[in-house]
């Protein structure tokens, strides 16, 4: 059905490109604005006292070569990204101020992204979505109320393509080292008869990974539909994905990484991830007078999908005896989830006073289980595809919130924020180990923030704020943790400064993050190369931000953001070799104390663009305890990125030519890694590490054909 439609809305093209001739010329201010109300309600204006950056659509298009939006957003304060093939392309990762996916509230259109089980984001299931973008908003630390799981590190607002007046498309293909390449096409109708817009996207991404075997292939789709008028806009939108990839979660170890840093320990030829995801929106915005609006969204998500392993010598206990003992296997391990939300708000405004209430309720069902689709030595009475585990789970998420911001003088602005969150979490079953699992619990958190904006003048302004954040476990902490794991709470405290000049920007705030009960990366990895948490008492983080921006001429402009921080477990208490040891203060792990980027962009008029771009990341440990053999050094990457359009006046508007050298200087660096305590060989414990090596110097080009 969605490729028909697709089909059909293509074949339209042409004829709807004729009737752009009789159309009515409208405000296109107007509909961008119509837009913007889909994320009003979980986002914060440029004056709000919450931390924040925006990155609009011409900033992401400048690198978007296809590589994926982690990579895309590696440049803004407190941003580290990363993945498992080295590239950019397939499964990456994002940290902010030292939190891992887990813990960043994603949305799209203001409808929650994050798996609401793992609370991950998984971006391979949406190759390409950066090209349907119109803005993105990161707030850091907990920001403003949001819908789905909480945040603890930051939050990230997606805005996808706004409505288009004119009628348009372009042919986009970029090809790169180790065999990547993108390839799209988008088209949009542009407003017919002053009221309807269709809008697409088709996309292809393969990149063969810069370790080997860890490629990827992605297809993605991305279709809108909307209708405007005076006082109304309706967006109905369908997009989604489907990936397979080759894995290569399991890094590698000191010695692998010395040998060749490229190879990778699975040799299985068919040692893939595969998964399908779709998502389909539906937002309603109405403006009934000049003061009242509302605002309603719906979303259902399908995904569904597997990894295969083979694994040699395996017990017939751990297969359900589906298997003789000694037994080689290949399995495929499946989760078939959908998800439901609805989320509708009310804004009031009027005289400097500007007041948002609405809810959000979301539903998730997921089948967890795993099936024996080859073994060396099968049990009587086994046959392929027969189950050997299996767990159901259901979660639902109901949400409640107002938010004020009100003028209190002509240079103070006040901001009040309160959200309930009421969460209940079941599943019963088996476990992929075969072990049982029967979890059924109830949160309910209330969630106030509240701040101040003072400005000195027009360029000039301070703003302090405070938030508190609850957020229950996910699955990993229930499996890993058994019912001892414990909701986490989070208070954030902010203090700001912005200035904005002609020549000169910038945003300086500091940030005290106090936690109890955070569920803290251990450094280990699960079976399926997660990384497994546990609750410590308390810890905290704090840092400095800065970032600014400043031009050097009309031609130059100098770009840099510094992030400084202290990340600490207080009176960290370990089970070592059987014995309670108290390691006092230490690192969160995965935390590193600084992070700095810095770019020279010339930009000599609106057609060319070069920016060189250096990024350098601190230290780092790859567990709580301090020790030497879990650090992970600190590294510095160089980029450089080209962009030239080629305006034209017959047969395509514009021809862009685009370029990225990505880690310019050749740097051998590891971003990310994993530790844990081999007990198994005796008394004294060592401690062992695996490693995900990134890739060297490579490139990206890309040609883009706007009509």
């Amino acid at each position: 059905m969605k490729k028909s439609i697709l089909l059909v809305a293509l074949s339209l093209t042409t004829f709807i490109m004729t009737a752009q001739q009789n159309q009515v010329e409208i405000d296109s201010t107007k509909t961008q604005n119509l837009d913007e109300v889909l994320v009003q309600s979980v986002r914060v204006k440029p004056n709000a006292p919450i931390t924040h950056s925006n990155l609009s659509k011409k900033e992401i298009q400048q690198r978007n070569l296809g590589q994926d939006i982690p990579v895309l957003l590696n440049y803004l304060p407190s941003v580290v990204s990363s993945s498992d093939a080295g590239a950019g392309v397939g499964y990456t990762y994002l940290r902010v101020r030292g939190s891992d996916a887990t813990r960043v509230n994603v949305t799209i259109n203001g409808i929650p992204y994050n798996d609401a089980e793992s609370q991950g984001t998984f971006w391979v299931n949406l190759g390409d979505f950066a090209s349907s973008v119109e803005n993105i908003q990161l707030q850091r630390g907990v920001g403003t109320s949001t819908n789905g799981s909480a945040a603890f590190g930051a939050s990230l607002n997606i805005l996808t393509d706004a409505i288009s007046q004119k009628s348009g498309g372009q042919i986009s293909n970029s090809f790169g080292s180790y065999g990547t390449r993108k390839h799209n096409l988008k088209f949009t109708t542009g407003l017919l008869n002053d009221h309807f817009e269709f809008a697409g996207r088709l996309s292809k991404i393969y990149s063969d990974g810069y370790v080997d075997r860890a490629s990827t292939e992605m297809k993605s789709y991305f279709l809108q539909g909307n209708y405007v008028d005076k006082n109304t806009l309706v967006k109905a939108l369908m997009f989604g994905g489907k990936e397979k990839t080759y894995q290569a979660w399991y890094g590698l170890s000191k010695d692998e990484l010395e040998e060749d840093r490229t190879q990778n320990p699975y040799t299985y030829e068919n040692e893939t991830d595969n998964y399908w995801q779709d998502h389909y929106q539906l937002h309603w915005n109405e403006t009934l007078n000049s003061n009242w609006s509302t605002n309603m969204g719906l979303n259902y998500t399908r995904g569904k999908g597997y990894f295969e392993q083979y694994k040699e010598g395996r017990s017939a206990m751990d297969y359900n005896n589906l298997i003789i003992d000694n037994s080689d296997v290949i399995v495929r391990r499946w989760l078939d989830n959908h998800f439901y939300v609805v989320n509708a708000n009310a804004t009031y405004q009027k005289k400097g006073v500007e007041i948002i209430s609405g809810i959000s309720y979301s539903d998730y069902t997921n089948d967890h289980y795993g099936e024996l689709i080859w073994g060396s030595d099968l049990a009587s009475g086994t046959a392929i595809r027969d189950r050997y585990y299996l767990s159901v789970s259901d979660k639902s998420d109901f949400s409640i919130f107002s938010k004020a911001t009100f003028r209190m003088s002509e240079s103070l602005q006040a901001f009040l924020d309160m959200q309930g969150r009421f969460v209940n979490y079941t599943t019963t079953g088996l476990t992929s180990n075969r072990e049982s699992i029967d979890i059924n619990e109830t949160y309910k958190f209330f969630n106030p923030k509240l701040g101040l904006t003072y400005a000195f003048n027009t360029n000039n302004s301070a703003y302090v704020s405070y938030a508190r954040a609850n957020k229950e476990p996910n699955r990993n902490d229930f499996e890993s943790n058994g019912v001892a794991v414990q909701s986490e709470s989070l208070n954030d405290f902010e203090l700001g400064w912005r200035i904005k000049g002609k020549r000169f920007s910038l945003n300086a705030n500091v940030y005290y993050m106090q936690y109890k009960n955070q569920l803290v990366l251990t450094g280990a990895l699960d079976n399926v190369g997660e990384y497994l948490r546990e609750n410590v008492d308390n810890s905290y983080r704090l840092g400095l931000e800065l970032d600014a921006r400043i031009a050097l001429s009309d031609q130059i402009a100098l770009n840099s953001n510094l992030a400084l921080s202290q990340n600490k477990i207080e009176a960290l208490t370990i089970n070592r070799d059987s014995v309670l040891q108290n390691l006092g203060d230490t690192n969160i792990a995965f935390s590193p104390n600084m992070i700095t980027t810095h770019a020279i962009e010339y930009a000599p008029n609106t057609q060319f663009r070069v920016a060189l771009i250096g990024k350098y990341v601190g230290e780092q440990y790859l567990s709580n305890t301090d020790t030497e053999a879990s650090k992970l050094e600190g590294y510095f990457v160089g980029d450089l990125n080209l962009n030239y359009e080629l305006k034209l006046d017959k047969v395509f508007k514009s021809i862009v030519f685009s370029g990225m050298v990505n880690n310019l200087f050749d740097t051998e660096y590891v971003d990310r890694g994993y530790t844990y305590l081999d007990t198994w060989s005796g008394s004294t414990a060592s401690e062992l590490q695996g490693y995900y090596p990134q890739a060297t110097r490579n490139f990206l080009l890309g040609l883009t054909l706007k009509f």
